[in-house]
Order: structure tokens, then sequence, then C-alpha cells
């Protein structure tokens, strides 16, 4: 019988402890091997299996990635991810714990989302471990920078989504994502989610579509449900997110073709001193204009990068680019003009 009512073993007396040394016990049990049951842990730990479940959750709210995985016996085993070490505890100077301000200001698009709830947890166990002099004079040093967002996507909605696809991310669970692309019917696929990216002021879930045999980006404000499968897959070695966009501008994959257009000397200096394309070359012109060459993918990126130029951008190269680049260009005109 295994049931919390369930005698204990004669001659094995009911351990006396506080939690903190039993979750050590606990840990140390599935560290030293490929996991346990509730019931090996009760057993060993010589308490109830209630207890058992509490200190797991304590576990996994510290952090530790616990990952429970049902045997063919019926049986249930903890164990954490493969490759989990028990690291010792991080400690930051004070320059570091700076630039981990300085880069929370830039994460406000985060707001209302469970990764927002994770930072706030994250600078709260900073701030408890630190003198409030310290605390007062980083948040003045945050409070310095002050990031500005313009477009960015709302992702309070999406609360319970995003806290779904975190725990798929972190113990790369398979799903069954429904999703409804823009003007199109509602699709289900099974999806290995592998990351998050954010880009143009909205998050992309990127990862392998099995419905499609290929990788796939979809934009999360168009997700309306995640159920978890609880099947494990694995992230192959050589994936890198550049992957799910190939040689594209922004994010649509196209035949990549090569693009020159020539800016005035007015905003050559705004364009010289940024990357837009790995690809891009510079050449200064006599005249004090920049002429950029690159070769990249997905003409609609393109052409909404060069209108954010129109004063100063002349479409070069390839012909059938610098005819749309004009047709938007009167199409716009005629908006403006009775």
């Amino acid at each position: 019988m295994s049931g919390s009512n369930a005698p204990r073993r004669p001659g094995k007396p009911a351990k006396k402890y506080s939690q903190a040394a039993r979750l050590h016990d606990v840990i140390r049990i599935l560290e030293a091997r490929y996991g346990a049951t509730v019931d090996e842990l009760a057993e060993e730990c010589g308490v109830t299996r209630r207890t058992v479940y509490r200190d797991l959750d304590a576990i996994t709210a510290a952090g530790y990635p616990l990952v429970p995985e049902r045997q063919s016996d019926g049986r249930v085993l903890y164990r954490f991810i493969t490759g989990f070490k028990n690291l010792p505890p991080i400690t930051f100077s004070l320059p570091e714990l700076m630039t981990l301000y300085l880069c929370r200001g830039q994460l406000g698009f985060l707001q209302g989302t469970p990764f927002q709830e994770d930072l706030d947890a994250i600078f709260g166990r900073i701030r408890s471990s630190l003198p409030p002099r310290s605390v007062a004079h980083l948040e003045r040093i945050a409070e310095a920078v002050a990031p500005r967002f313009q477009g960015v996507h709302d992702y309070r909605p999406q609360h319970d989504i995003l806290g779904s696809l975190r725990e798929a991310l972190l113990f790369q669970y398979r799903i069954r994502l429904h999703y409804t692309p823009a003007r199109r019917e509602p699709e289900i696929y099974l999806f290995d989610p592998y990351t998050l990216l954010f880009t143009q002021g909205a998050l992309y879930l990127g990862g392998y579509a099995h419905n499609r045999k290929a990788l796939r980006l979809f934009l999360v404000d168009r997700v309306q449900k995640v159920e978890m499968t609880r099947e494990r897959f694995e992230v192959p070695e050589d994936f890198t997110a550049e992957q799910l966009t190939g040689g594209a501008f922004g994010l649509v994959r196209e035949e990549p073709m090569e693009v020159r257009a020539r800016f005035a000397a007015e905003v050559a200096h705004l364009v010289a001193e940024r990357i837009w394309h790995p690809s891009q070359r510079r050449e200064i012109n006599a005249d004090g204009s920049v002429t950029l060459t690159l070769e990249a993918g997905g003409k609609t990126e393109i052409l909404a990068w060069l209108f954010g130029f129109v004063h100063h951008v002349e479409v070069l190269e390839p012909p059938e680019l610098r005819a749309a680049y004009v047709a938007g260009l009167q199409a716009g005109l005629k908006r403006h003009v009775a």
C-alpha cells in the first residue's frame, strides 16, 4: 500500500528535520539517479506522499528543471532534465548588477506576461540580498535610461498562452498549436518549439512543424490555444535561430535578390553607421551619398524599409524592386492628391 496513510516500514523511524534539509535530501536523491517516484522519495525521506508532492512543488518553484515522465509500467518518475547540474549560487559585482538593471528597462514589451513576473521575482531576490543604499543607487541608474517603445504588441491577453509556451520551451514538450493566420482559416500544428524571437516589435515562436515537415515561425499574437502533449523532443544540436529566417531581410523567407539603393548625403551617416543585413556592402560616393548593396529575400519587408527613407533614397536594382517602389510612391501620392 502506497497511500498517504500507509504505515512505515518497521525499524525505519520518521525523520525529524526541517523542510530545507529534506529538500536537500530530495535534490541529492534525484541528482544521484535517473529519477525517483513519489513512493520512493516518501520511503527514503520518511514522510508522506503529500509532503513529497509539496517538496517537489517547492523545488520546481525554486527554479530547478524538474520533469515528470510516465514509464511503461505506469509509474511516474521525477527527474532533472538532461545535463542539469546543481550550480553554486550566482553572485554579481555592482557593475554587473548595473548592467542587469539597464537591460531590464529594455524589456518593457513583456509587461503583463509571465516573463515580466519572472523578472520581478529575479530582481526581488537581488534587492533582498543587497543593502538598501545599494538598491536605491541601482534604481537611480536604471531610471537614467528611459527606453521608448513604438508599435509594440500588447501581450497581456496572451498571458496564459505565453505561460504554456514557456513551459514547453523549458522542458522541451511537443505541443499542438492552434493558430489563426491573417485572413485565413484556423489551423492546428503538431509543433516542437525551439525558441522565441523578438523582432519588429513582436514575439514569434520558432520551431519544427510536423504537419509541414519544416521549420516555421508563428506570430504569438495569433496563437489561440496551446495543448501540451508531455511528449519530449530534442532540439537538433546544429540548430540556430538564423535557420528560421534564412537570408531574409526580416522574417519572410523568399528567394534572395541583390538589392542596390543610393541614399542621399543628408541621410548617408544614418545608413552607413548601421548594419541592416549581414550581407551588406557600403560605397561612399563623391557627392557624399552612400550606395548600399545587400542580398536578401522578403520584398515586402525590404520595401517597407526603403519607404522609411522616401525623400532620400533611389532604388537602383533589381528592376522589379525599383518598379514596385515607384508604384508604391504613386499609389501613396494618389491618395493625397484630389
